[in-house]
């Protein structure tokens, strides 16, 4: 089983490209920078159990793939995530030149975690109705599959409809860089199974390993898991193992350089627990 972090890349804590290096040098494989485009002052979405108030970082982040270009670039082998991208807020066209100039740019080492997000008042503010947006993100993630493997794209959908487009570049990886779905919902495995390669959800999510299972049996295809939000347990890293997931990923602090170093050398202790090294 592989290794990662996530890191919400704010302005006024470590930059992203130091905490590329500093991952990279620590031999993490993967790093994922969270996203999201503003957080409504209203609040109405809960966030978490509906208990706790939402933490200042996540209306404090860079541009998602400003951000990633940075840790792309400070980097050589780090492969380098969006934990998650909303596509429901993003033009596809654009989005798709995005993912394509990142995976260009690295060498292939991009991976493309996507979602819907849980803040219906952010989406609301894009123009997405929170009650159509799961369509919304199936047919925008396809159409950008189409932009990445035709030469000349076309996509007619609901939603989104362009006809006989030109763009590149294309991504380094054939076909494109791993889409990841992230999410817990109840028809998410069905979306993961229709067009991803993937499944990308949070530790905390419900039934976590019945479902990992029921993809499994479901499947026809091979099919990634990862697991994001794992905590630095070397027992929760130990069921995931078994479980077959491909890479467990914990968040690290937002903040300075001690903060970060403190919440990785936290999580390097607990694969070193797991894996004896």
């Amino acid at each position: 089983m592989e290794f990662g972090v996530g890191y919400f890349p704010t302005h006024d804590g470590m930059r992203p490209g130091a905490v590329a290096r500093l991952v990279e040098e620590h031999g993490q494989d993967a790093l994922f920078f969270a996203e999201h485009t503003h957080i409504p002052a209203s609040r109405l979405s809960p966030w978490g159990d509906g208990s706790r108030q939402l933490p200042r970082k996540y209306a404090h982040t860079y541009d998602l793939f400003v951000a990633l270009t940075a840790a792309a670039e400070a980097t050589s082998r780090l492969r380098v995530g969006s934990g998650v991208c909303l596509v429901v807020e993003r033009d596809p066209i654009v989005t798709a030149k995005e993912v394509a100039s990142v995976d260009h740019l690295s060498g292939g080492r991009f991976e493309f975690g996507v979602g819907a997000g849980w803040n219906r008042e952010e989406m609301a503010n894009h123009g997405t109705d929170p009650r159509t947006r799961m369509a919304l993100l199936t047919e925008r993630v396809q159409a950008m599959q189409a932009i990445w493997t035709q030469d000349e794209a076309s996509y007619a959908g609901k939603f989104v409809t362009f006809d006989r487009i030109w763009s590149w570049p294309k991504p380094a990886q054939h076909p494109w860089p791993p889409v990841l779905i992230g999410g817990g919902g109840p028809t998410v495995l069905d979306r993961v199974l229709a067009w991803a390669d993937g499944w990308f959800p949070q530790w905390h999510d419900e039934d976590l390993f019945g479902r990992i299972a029921e993809l499994r049996s479901r499947a026809e295809r091979p099919l990634q898991i990862q697991v994001l939000s794992v905590p630095p347990d070397p027992k929760a890293l130990e069921r995931l193992a078994e479980a077959g997931v491909h890479r467990a990923s914990s968040w690290l602090p937002s903040g300075p350089r001690g903060v970060v170093e403190a919440g990785l050398a936290k999580w390097e202790q607990a694969v070193a627990d797991l894996t004896g090294r």
